[in-house]
């Protein structure tokens, strides 16, 4: 077989659970990789290769004794640098959490391990997680492997970087605004974002309940190379745990739609050439795969961005404003300014109505989906786009969200969105975005394996990468 690190995680799995490699071998190349190409792209900035590599051990012994192994057993995964790893700090990005050690596994962290994954590592984040770029004065920059000059996304940009390159067969990440689908989309690899529901979420590092918004849009989802390791991790994720009192147990498949499967392709004016025409390659995938495609608009598209922004905004105001202006870093205190600054306050009133508002909004969403069960529209609006646009003036801020707007609604709503690459355009990855009704996760991944086999995954970025922009 190919080098253990550059295999697929249900590759892996197959050939661990076949005898034909172990855990060690597995852990033990990823973790060489790690070393090869973590320097220059620093998406993980806590290896953990003794406890890996002890895990693996013990995998294999377990194996050989013959007890039973989990579905992801051996297959070297990371966790982002905001979820609680037992004995490791959960810095959020921020220098004052240096030192903040967690006591026990977050509850995705658990179910990763019980499905047998092992962790080798942390992945970078924006300090609080609030950015469309990966940086921080605790753990610096994470680079996009395809070209340094563009962001790898954000939140959840160093577990991007790192499964584009082969720091791990599958990543960690989180979204409430598009920090799983972003990141996807800027390195090229798949990353979904399930119901809300779908996968528990707790720290016990956190002395605080989160936000309102956090609670109702936030979720933790995978990233990996192909859409079969999605659909591995996302099941190895998606157990209930009581310390996630809205976390769910939902099966995974549900009868299928009337065939063809409608799908509903969201064409418009603000996509750049480079979206259109990934939008174009999806649709022409799905209907080669016998889907039928259609182009229709979702309802309220641009009323749920300005609710996303609203919500957000408020709850920053209330909870998140005043640790950013006392712990955040530069980076961090910009960009927050400027996001909060370009959204009107609310009265209690106003924002008790605008959350009413959501409940008529996600009821129009509901019936547009038993027309059209899958939407196909861009991810963003445009390519990814140069490192630290947010925070260059409140004008390109401005410019930057208005541009994300793909990416909003889906979190406000609760739904699940995957993010699928369609191949190179210029330099830069390009992709599209399927979404569909909550809890239907299997038709975004069967529509996504159609994209997939007529745009097979990318391949590893080079080792120096052009610079695709200046």
């Amino acid at each position: 077989m190919t080098d253990p690190w550059s295999t697929s995680a249900t590759g892996l799995a197959a050939e661990i659970r076949a005898g034909r490699l172990s855990a060690r071998e597995a852990v033990a190349s990823t973790l060489a990789r790690i070393d090869a190409v973590n320097p220059v792209i620093n998406a993980l900035p806590d290896v953990m290769a003794a406890e890996a590599m002890n895990a693996a051990a013990a995998a294999d012994e377990a194996q050989a004794r013959g007890e039973r192994i989990g579905p992801m057993h051996g297959v070297p995964v990371t966790i982002k640098v905001n979820v609680d790893v037992k004995g490791h700090a959960t810095t959020n990005g921020i220098v004052a959490l240096r030192n903040n050690i967690a006591a026990e596994d977050a509850p995705v962290v658990d179910n990763l391990r019980a499905a047998g994954a092992i962790v080798v590592g942390r992945s970078n984040t924006p300090a609080f997680s609030y950015r469309w770029f990966t940086d921080n004065d605790v753990h610096g920059r994470t680079l996009n492997p395809w070209d340094h000059a563009t962001t790898p996304g954000g939140s959840s940009g160093g577990a991007a970087a790192a499964t584009a390159t082969g720091m791990g067969a599958v990543g960690h990440g989180n979204d409430i605004g598009g920090s799983v689908r972003y990141p996807a989309y800027a390195c090229g690899i798949a990353g979904l974002r399930p119901t809300a529901g779908r996968i528990p979420a707790y720290n016990s590092t956190m002395t605080d309940d989160r936000g309102l918004s956090s609670q109702m849009m936030s979720v933790q989802g995978p990233l990996a190379r192909n859409i079969a390791d999605i659909r591995l991790a996302f099941a190895a994720m998606a157990r209930p745990d009581p310390r996630d009192p809205i976390s769910l147990p939902v099966a995974f498949d549900f009868p299928l739609p009337a065939t063809p499967i409608r799908v509903a392709l969201f064409r418009d004016g603000r996509a750049d050439s480079q979206v259109a025409g990934a939008l174009e390659r999806a649709a022409k995938a799905l209907a080669g795969a016998g889907f039928a495609v259609e182009e229709a608009a979702p309802p309220a598209f641009d009323e749920a961005h300005r609710i996303w922004l609203s919500f957000i905004a408020s709850d920053m105001r209330r909870s998140m404003l005043p640790a950013i202006e006392t712990f955040g870093d530069a980076a961090i205190r910009a960009s927050a300014r400027h996001f909060t600054g370009s959204v009107p306050e609310m009265s209690c009133d106003e924002c008790l109505a605008m959350l009413a508002r959501r409940y008529s909004v996600a009821r129009e969403w509901s019936l547009f989906f038993t027309r059209y069960p899958i939407l196909l529209m861009p991810t963003s609006w445009r390519r990814p786009v140069p490192i630290d646009m947010d925070i260059k003036g409140a004008a390109l801020g401005a410019e930057l969200i208005a541009a994300q707007s793909p990416l909003t609604p889906i979190a406000l709503l609760g739904l699940p969105g995957l993010a699928v690459p369609t191949g190179l355009a210029e330099g830069l990855p390009s992709g599209v975005q399927l979404v569909a009704d909550r809890f239907r996760e299997d038709l975004l991944l069967r529509a996504g394996e159609a994209i997939e086999a007529a745009h097979p995954p990318l391949g590893f970025p080079p080792a120096e990468p052009p610079a695709v922009r200046s």
